[in-house]
């Protein structure tokens, strides 16, 4: 094999790598985001009813009043939201410091380590045999290139 095609397999083996571990610490980023806002909820824990305005792929906006009347829409939507519907009544927790921080109540951070886990392992299920792979294309190529050379001589 040529030095060029040695080359593109190395610098594929480096990038199924780099695009694997920050697939990998994204996740246990995003892990140590839910454990960090679940603690912020519970140091100044409120509780309220709150009205599920709307549904969408990337949030789900709700409408609350806090003890003081005030009304609340966190702009990010409620966190761990899955199977809401819009119009619905909902018991969340908020940060009564930050009412813009708001969770469904029952649900916390470990509702993410079954998804994230699922994305990490997935990630490693494809990039450990390509990286494998690509090793051992690249392995190969080193032999044969020997073998010719030694033979040539």
């Amino acid at each position: 094999m040529t030095a060029k095609a040695e080359r593109v397999r190395r610098i594929g083996w480096y990038a199924a790598l780099v695009v694997a571990s920050l697939v990998t610490v994204l996740g246990v980023s995003l892990l140590f985001a839910a454990f960090r806002n679940d603690s912020a909820i519970e140091a100044q824990l409120g509780k309220a009813t709150a009205q599920v305005e709307s549904v969408s792929f990337d949030r789900t906006i709700i409408n609350y009043a806090t003890p003081d009347g005030i009304m609340h829409s966190p702009s990010n939507g409620v966190l761990y939201p899955a199977g809401l519907a819009a119009g619905q009544l909902v018991n969340i927790e908020y940060d009564a410091g930050d009412p813009e921080l708001a969770r469904v109540a029952g649900r916390s951070a470990s509702n993410t380590l079954l998804p994230l886990g699922s994305m990490i392992f997935f990630t490693w299920l494809i990039a450990g045999p390509l990286l494998w792979w690509i090793r051992r294309q690249n392995a190969k190529s080193r032999e044969s290139s020997i073998q010719t050379h030694v033979s040539s001589v």
